[in-house]
């Protein structure tokens, strides 16, 4: 007798990451941190700590994709054994403090936007609209609290039910990433339970958040051009992994052009 299998009901809702996943900034902030970094590891080579150049890639998605500019900042120092003092908030960019280096990291970051603007992604556009075109609620999350004006730069904040980024977690005191607390916000703004909603992520940061928030569907999106970040990805827990977000409509919600 053959057995009759109904397909499982798709996510209410969708989480997604901003940076990498639905706008092309991802490289802007990988270059910002090297500026950062690699202005400073002579001096603390002197020291403690390797002087080797930040690695744009493997640092990148290893240590500060994802996290706060605070938390970044902290992960690459904590993994090259150099210690410095938190700082303060006022901290002007600088080499001598954890908060003043993720000042200098904002600094180059915004020098690089004037020189290169961002854009959305074409997939992520045309997911986005599928994904409104089946009523499907739709939230960007970011730890930057630039998030809001590059999605309006790039004309991709039209297509979102909200927004949850930088400026929202430092109000409501979130967390930032691998924690799920920014997915969980996002998820109860759109009124939906973690079980009931896929969160979709390029940074391994995030991936483990939303396996840590208990999210129905984890999916990595792997945007390399040697698709070396798949691997990574599934073992931080991504459910599936894709490289274009409209493999995404079309496998789970079965939605194509």
């Amino acid at each position: 007798m053959n057995e009759h299998r109904t397909r499982p009901s798709p996510p209410r809702a969708v989480v997604l990451d901003t940076d990498g996943v639905l706008i092309d900034s991802a490289a802007v902030h990988a270059a910002a941190w090297k500026t950062a970094f690699d202005g400073c590891l002579p001096r603390w080579a002197a020291g403690a700590g390797s002087g080797e150049p930040f690695d744009e890639d493997a640092e990148y998605r290893r240590y500060v994709d994802g996290r706060s500019r605070y938390d970044g900042a902290a992960a690459f120092l904590s993994a090259r054994g150099i210690r410095l003092p938190a700082g303060s908030a006022g901290d002007r960019p600088g080499c001598d403090t954890v908060r003043a280096v993720a000042a200098r990291k904002e600094q180059a970051f915004r020098d690089a936007l004037d020189a290169r603007p961002v854009t959305a992604f074409q997939d992520a556009s045309r997911a986005l609209t599928a994904w409104a075109a089946l009523r499907v609620p739709r939230a960007a999350v970011s730890a930057s609290r630039h998030a809001r004006a590059l999605l309006a730069s790039a004309g991709t904040d039209r297509l979102l039910t909200t927004v949850v980024d930088g400026a929202d977690a430092a109000r409501l005191g979130l967390e930032g990433k691998p924690d799920p607390a920014l997915f969980l916000h996002a998820a109860h703004a759109l009124g939906v339970r973690p079980q009931e909603c896929a969160v979709v992520e390029d940074a391994l940061a995030g991936v483990l958040a939303g396996r840590r928030g208990r999210f129905g569907l984890v999916v990595g999106v792997d945007r390399t051009s040697d698709r070396h970040a798949a691997g990574a990805m599934r073992e931080q827990g991504a459910h599936l992994v894709v490289t274009d977000l409209m493999e995404l409509v079309e496998a789970v919600w079965g939605a194509g052009p």
